[in-house]
């Protein structure tokens, strides 16, 4: 299982009760929040639907969900929201709170993903995904499974 603490900035992946890891994250800049076009970051009981990049390089760029080719430059600014590195596409459990109509985690293309800003890793800047380091993710993402369960809360 992974819990996400919006308040600490922090992922801990566990088995029942035990924690075995623990990342730092960053989540949205506008908070907490399940509606479509928000730009926060969602709430509740949700699993990973999709694994997405294997076998991408560590900083390789992610456009629609799909390998660019691209490698991210660490000297090179960017103001685009670069999903790097590895991602893990959620969708909600909770039907109203994060599954169906105008508040569904996955049609919000909500992921936990690696980013070009990892200097702000640790604090909310995100728009509404879980950021985190390229080298953590790429470890998450080799430690989960399919359907593995993803708790988010304050």
């Amino acid at each position: 299982m992974i819990e996400i603490n919006i308040t600490k900035q922090t992922l801990e992946l566990k088995n029942d009760s035990t924690k075995l890891i623990r990342f730092s994250i960053s989540s949205a800049k506008n908070g907490v929040g399940q509606f479509k076009d928000s730009l926060c970051t969602p709430l509740g009981k949700h699993i990973i639907r999709s694994k997405i990049g294997k076998d991408v390089p560590c900083y390789g760029i992610f456009r629609q969900r799909r390998w660019s080719g691209e490698i991210w430059d660490m000297n090179e600014f960017s103001k685009d929201d670069l999903i790097l590195s590895r991602i893990l596409w959620l969708s909600g459990k909770e039907v109203g709170m994060n599954r169906l109509g105008n508040v569904d985690t996955m049609q919000r293309y909500i992921y936990i993903h690696g980013t070009h800003d990892e200097n702000n890793i640790g604090t909310p800047v995100s728009h509404g995904c879980i950021r985190m380091l390229n080298k953590d993710i790429i470890k998450l993402f080799n430690f989960v499974n399919l359907g593995e369960s993803v708790l988010i809360h304050e």
